[in-house]
């Protein structure tokens, strides 16, 4: 029972790093880079 458990720990930590790896590495890079999406579009600010 542990090995599973410690398995499935080790599958979830490779694929979170292997998400983090494609959302850094994709041809989506707009903005600051840090992936937040501040500069994907710009925003009208209405005075008044």
């Amino acid at each position: 029972m542990q090995t599973i458990l410690i398995f499935l720990l080790f599958a979830a930590a490779v694929g979170y790093l292997g998400w983090r790896a494609y959302r850094s590495l994709s041809a989506r890079q707009a903005g600051c880079g840090k992936g937040c999406g501040c500069a994907t579009t710009p925003v009208a600010h209405k005075k008044g």
